[in-house]
């Protein structure tokens, strides 16, 4: 698969059902590989601080969560038809997913955990969960009290294939790059907002809005208070960014 860099983010360009495959073969290797679903923010966190771009250094591959970032690399040529969207690769993964790999969930609440069980073992009788932990995670990325250290300990003696974290950026990429080298194999994919949408905890936005890229505006409108700064400021030095870096040609890259 091919690569672009926006704004010195490396991200791959698939699909759904490339990535589903890719997450299956990334599954057997003998060491864990992290994943991130990226939006504008991300990658604009990434340009614009140096310590979460070293966060961020970490992680195997990047996954164009939102469209500005297909739109991006499709004026390099990259001729994809959609993004490949957090909520709506976990949903469908879990579905389709062969019962003989393994799940551990890494965030979210008790009764999220619960519905999501529920509805992917309705969807998908054979699907395996082994585990979960669903207490606080910390500004820092590190579990609060025993947790920090248990919660490795029992990732590595479950083994799960596939562990998915949702506390919510910039902490489920804190945890990933302070823990991954404790632990043994496994993909670890931060995919944030997928268990409260999922979960039914949370509404999504409509498919009209998410082909146009306004799925931010559908959260604004559901969630003002707690999302008003963030989405004002990073996107709006995403369009800076974009623009200050594509008057050198950096803005971005093809094949790299």
């Amino acid at each position: 698969m091919s690569a672009y860099k926006i704004l010195g983010t490396r991200v791959l360009a698939t699909s759904y059902q490339g990535l589903a495959a890719q997450f299956l073969e990334w599954s057997r290797l003998p060491r864990p590989s992290l994943v991130e679903f990226a939006n504008t923010q991300i990658v604009t966190m990434a340009r614009h601080d140096p310590e979460f771009q070293a966060v961020m250094a970490d992680f195997d591959q990047v996954i164009p969560d939102g469209m500005p970032l297909i739109w991006c690399m499709n004026t390099r040529g990259a001729k994809l038809r959609d993004r490949v969207y957090g909520p709506t690769f976990l949903r469908e993964f879990l579905t389709s997913v062969p019962p003989q790999y393994t799940h551990y969930l890494l965030g979210g609440s008790v009764e999220i955990a619960t519905r999501l069980r529920e509805r992917f073992s309705q969807a998908n009788p054979g699907i395996r969960f082994v585990g979960s932990f669903h207490g606080r995670c910390l500004p820092d990325g590190r579990l609060a009290g025993a947790a920090e250290q248990a919660v490795v300990e029992e990732i590595n003696r479950l083994s799960p294939d596939f562990i998915w974290v949702s506390f919510g950026a910039p902490k489920q990429e804190l945890w990933a790059k302070l823990h991954h080298q404790q632990i043994a194999r496994g993909v670890i994919a931060a995919v944030g907002f997928a268990f409260d949408v999922n979960a039914g905890v949370k509404p999504d936005a409509p498919d009209w809005m998410q082909r146009r890229g306004l799925t931010w505006v559908f959260r604004l409108c559901s969630e003002p208070r707690r999302l008003a700064t963030r989405y004002f400021r990073w996107n709006s030095l995403f369009l800076w960014y974009l623009l200050r870096d594509g008057l050198r040609g950096r803005a971005v890259i093809r094949g790299s």
